[in-house]
C-alpha cells in the first residue's frame, strides 16, 4: 500500500482563526525554546513556507505546519499562506503527517508510538483485517524498521510509565533526566532477562521502578549499562555462568534498597568471564594458524616480528602455568 498522491494544493491566504489543529497529529510537545526561536523568525521574516490544510465545512484543518500556525495566532497575524488540499482519508491523513515529518524533522519516539496503533488499525480496516508487517509499516510511514521496533517498545509500556515519559519530554531538553532512549534500552534489557532468567523478574514493574529510581539517584549513571545487564542475563549460555549466580546478581540490581549499580556487578562478577571467552577465541585462532604453518612446513617462513611476539607470549604463558600448577 502507498499513500494516495494528493493533487497540488491551491495557495491561499487564510485567517489563522479559520484554521484548527488536526486531531490526528501525533505531535505531543511544543517546547517553549523551540517556539520562541520560530516566533522570532516569523516576526522578522514572516511565514516563508506555507502551511498545508484541507477544507472541512467553513473551516480548514491542518495537515502540516502546526507550529507556524500557533506562532501566527500569538503574533495576531491577519493572514497566513496555506496550501489547501482535498480532504484525505483518515489513514491517508495520518500517513501524510508521518511522511512529512520523517523527511523534515525527527519526532519524539513516544509521539510516533502513540499513533502507530491507529495506523495499524486503519490499515487493517482497509485491507480486509490484515495486519501490516514491519516492512509495510516502514514503507507507508517513512520510518525505518529500527525506528518502528523502538516505538513498539514504548507503546508496549504500561500507561503509568508512558505518562512518566510524557512528563519528562514536556520539559525543556536541558531539564530532561529520563529519556526515550533510557526506556528503550531498559525494556530491551528486561526482555532479555525475562527470556534468559525468568525467575529474576517475577514482577516487571518492580524491576522497572528500581532501575528508574537508581538512575534518578545516580546509582546507574549511563543507559549503555543496560546492555551489560543483558550480557549478565545471557552469561548462562555465553560463558557458562550458573543460573543461580546470574539470578543473584540481577536480584541485587533490581533491589531498590541496595545501592548496587549494573556497572559494579558487571565488573566484579562477569567482565572477566567474557574477557576469558575473548582470550579463548584468540588462542584458538593462534593455535589454528601455527598448527597449519607446521602442517604445511611453512613455519620457517614466519617473520621475525611474529617470532618476537610469540616468545613474549610464551614467557607469559609459562609464568601463568607455573603459578596455576603451584596452587
Amino acid at each position: 500500500m502507498t499513500i494516495e498522491k494528493q493533487p497540488h494544493g491551491k495557495l491561499k491566504d487564510l485567517s489563522p482563526d479559520l484554521i484548527r489543529r488536526n486531531p490526528e497529529n501525533p505531535r505531543l510537545f511544543f517546547r517553549p525554546e523551540e517556539m520562541d526561536t520560530l516566533m522570532a523568525s516569523i516576526r522578522r521574516y514572516g511565514i516563508q513556507v506555507p502551511i498545508t490544510v484541507y477544507e472541512e465545512g467553513d473551516e480548514y484543518v491542518l495537515i502540516d505546519g502546526e507550529r507556524r500556525w500557533r506562532c501566527s495566532l500569538k503574533l495576531n497575524m491577519k493572514r497566513v499562506p496555506a496550501l489547501v488540499q482535498p480532504k484525505p482519508t483518515e489513514l491517508n491523513n495520518l500517513l501524510l503527517m508521518f511522511n512529512i515529518h520523517a523527511l523534515r524533522e525527527q519526532w519524539d519516539y513516544l509521539t510516533i508510538a502513540n499513533k502507530l496503533p491507529s495506523v495499524i488499525s486503519l490499515f487493517s480496516d482497509e485491507n480486509e483485517g490484515r495486519i501490516p508487517n514491519e516492512q509495510e509499516l516502514s514503507e507507508i510511514t517513512g520510518l525505518t524498521r529500527g525506528q518502528i521496533r523502538r516505538c513498539r517498545l514504548l507503546f508496549d509500556l504500561p500507561e503509568s510509565y508512558r505518562k512518566q515519559l510524557e512528563e519528562e519530554l514536556s520539559l525543556p531538553k536541558h531539564l530532561q533526566r529520563i529519556s526515550e532512549d533510557f526506556f528503550i534500552e531498559m525494556e530491551r534489557a528486561l526482555k532479555t532477562v525475562q527470556k534468559r532468567v525468568p525467575s529474576a523478574v517475577e514482577n516487571l514493574n518492580v524491576a522497572r521502578d528500581a532501575l528508574i529510581q537508581k538512575f534518578r539517584d545516580g546509582v546507574i549513571n549511563n543507559i549503555a549499562d543496560f546492555r551489560k545487564l543483558s550480557k549478565i542475563a545471557t552469561s548462562i549460555d555465553n560463558v557458562g555462568v550458573k543460573e543461580s549466580k546470574a539470578k543473584s546478581a540481577i536480584d541485587d540490581i533490581f533491589n531498590m534498597n541496595l545501592k548496587v549499580s549494573i556497572h559494579d556487578v558487571w565488573v566484579e562478577q562477569f567482565e572477566m568471564r567474557y574477557d576469558e571467552r575473548k582470550i579463548n577465541l584468540s588462542v584458538d585462532s593462534i593455535y589454528e594458524y601455527l598448527d597449519a604453518a607446521l602442517e604445511s612446513d611453512e613455519v620457517r617462513g614466519i617473520g621475525d616480528d611474529l617470532i618476537l611476539r610469540l616468545n613474549k607470549l610464551k614467557n607469559i604463558i609459562d609464568k601463568i602455568l607455573e603459578e596455576n600448577n603451584a596452587v
